[in-house]
């Protein structure tokens, strides 16, 4: 315990948060040191040998830098007396700041002194000191209070699109009038526009990044220190921070660059607890359209679909084979793999299934590379040719006048469905007064309901059908026919093209009697477009070409 002694060395303690709800003006480090200093003047057996500083940490815990340094002062010995403006400057949990006001600094001779709480543990018989457990209680009480509406505050801002992270994401800058607002970086958007359309176009994560760090483009973290930002970051592991495959995933696999903007993915448990951990994917906050897009849906969907698969690298190529990830056993549902063998003292490649040593019911699927392509190349130059003569049609009949257009008579059709509701739902109603006359017994009864209510709900679904059809045949625009341009692009191809894979394609499926079968994207739409154009007459679509 300690006892009163004639000097005493303290160590001036301050500390400031935002976090906390601290005022910056009345609670300044410079306003604490100044009261502090005034506070020594009129005790001449205090000599201050420290000061020690917390600018911008959380009461709410005690590991923060200054009070570490502090502490092994005072267990150096060179320490024997803490001055703070108040119990709150010291920390705002009760049950930790309680416990080195009553227990540690007691037990190891330290003087406690909080000036506006007037409060000395020199003053063994002092009355205040009967109040400091509950002040301790009212601090971390208005700490949490704090929080709570800070949490909320957050919350309110993201639910509305506001950016709230300290910088950026790569790609974008915060507007100068508006910090919770995201504008597009005229320069990093461009790499980040390059990073999708190399991926798309066979380049692996690390071939992007080494082809960045040859042309000399700074990473993010350098960019952002270029442009004077102060950023601290764990991902930089060399004097100057440059491209990774980790890099280059982590701006592939960001949602935001479609204009979606994702926050509250992590959170602390409370307010005393400062480790952030994941949150469920439910209780994410998105908000689309939030900002302007540097890519669009449609690419980064297909890109992200493209990391799915298992995308192998060829040496000799320095990028991805061309249907590399898409080529899968008709059987089994296993990737087919690429080697090569030696006939007749030439070398050629071939494709078996990854997995038939390992399934007795599964055989090899072998096909032959040049092969392969070849019915691959077919297939798309088929489908190429059939998308673009749908094109053609749509772009005819937009042409046509309206009531010619809507040849197949929709409202006939539903006009005699809404009449045979209208005529079931008549019968089901007298239902009732025809078992009150003993005509229909209560079996029969219920029987016939059920009847009608089947008739009903089938032909509301018609009505509903048919009034789509019609509103899609009347109503077709550009807009709703895009995915037919990404076709159209490959009109003119002539060899395996693996951007054209990547645009074109979903699977490639090997049958073992060498058959291959090309599922191509978009087909729900392709589909669609297809029973649209075949609802009118085929000498009306040929008199109008």
């Amino acid at each position: 315990m300690f006892s009163s002694k004639e000097k005493y060395k303290a160590c001036i303690y301050t500390r400031l948060s935002k976090d906390d709800g601290d005022k910056p003006e009345s609670d300044s480090i410079g306003n604490q040191k100044a009261l502090i200093r005034d506070f020594i003047k009129n005790h001449p057996e205090i000599e201050v040998v420290s000061e020690k500083t917390d600018d911008g940490y959380s009461g709410v815990n005690f590991e923060r830098p200054g009070f570490k340094e502090m502490m092994d002062e005072i267990r150096a010995g060179q320490v024997d007396c803490v001055i703070v403006k108040d119990l709150s400057r010291f920390g705002r949990n009760y049950i930790e700041a309680g416990n080195y006001i009553e227990r540690v600094f007691p037990f190891i001779g330290v003087r406690f002194i909080a000036i506006n709480d007037s409060y000395d543990s020199k003053d063994q018989n002092q009355s205040d000191s009967l109040i400091i457990p509950f002040k301790n209680l009212i601090n971390d009480a208005y700490c949490k209070d704090i929080s709570v509406k800070i949490r909320t505050q957050l919350d309110i801002k993201r639910k509305k699109g506001e950016f709230i992270g300290a910088f950026a994401v790569y790609g974008y800058l915060k507007d100068s009038e508006d910090h919770n607002k995201l504008v597009v970086d005229t320069f990093a958007s461009e790499v980040v526009r390059a990073i999708f359309r190399w991926k798309l176009e066979g380049l692996s994560q690390g071939d992007i990044a080494e082809r960045l760090n040859a042309q000399g483009v700074l990473c993010p973290m350098e960019y952002k220190l270029s442009l004077g930002m102060k950023v601290q970051t764990n991902f930089r592991a060399n004097r100057k921070a440059v491209w990774s495959w980790s890099s280059v995933s982590r701006i592939l696999t960001n949602e935001i660059y479609t204009g979606v903007l994702v926050q509250g993915k992590v959170s602390t448990p409370n307010y005393k607890v400062k480790k952030f951990m994941k949150k469920d994917e439910s209780e994410w906050i998105r908000v689309e359209q939030s900002h302007e897009a540097i890519i669009d849906e449609d690419t980064f969907r297909v890109t992200q679909e493209l990391l799915k698969k298992d995308v192998r690298r060829g040496p000799e190529r320095g990028r991805v084979y061309p249907l590399s990830g898409y080529l899968v056993c008709a059987d089994c549902g296993q990737n087919m793999i690429r080697k090569s063998a030696v006939s007749g003292g030439k070398k050629y490649f071939y494709y078996v299934c990854s997995g038939h040593k390992a399934r007795n019911d599964c055989k090899p699927h072998s096909i032959r590379e040049e092969e392969l392509f070849d019915g691959v190349l077919t297939a798309m130059q088929g489908h190429v040719k059939v998308v673009a003569d749908l094109k053609r049609m749509m772009e005819t009949l937009e042409s046509l006048p309206e009531d010619q257009r809507n040849v197949v008579n929709y409202d006939v059709q539903i006009v005699k469905l809404k009449e045979d509701v209208e005529r079931n739902q008549g019968f089901k109603m007298k239902l009732y007064d025809n078992l009150q006359d003993g005509l229909i017994n209560q079996d029969e009864y219920f029987m016939f309901k059920k009847t009608y209510s089947e008739k009903i709900a089938e032909a509301e679904k018609a009505i509903r059908h048919l009034e789509q059809e019609r509103e899609d045949a009347v109503s077709r625009n550009a807009s709703e026919q895009s995915w037919t341009e990404v076709f159209l692009k490959y009109r003119n191809l002539t060899e395996i093209d693996r951007k054209a894979v990547v645009d074109l394609i979903e699977e490639i499926c090997i049958y073992d009697d060498k058959r291959i079968v090309v599922k191509f994207r978009y087909m729900p739409d392709f589909e669609k477009t297809l029973k649209m154009v075949s609802a009118f007459p085929s000498d009306m679509l040929e008199a109008a070409m």
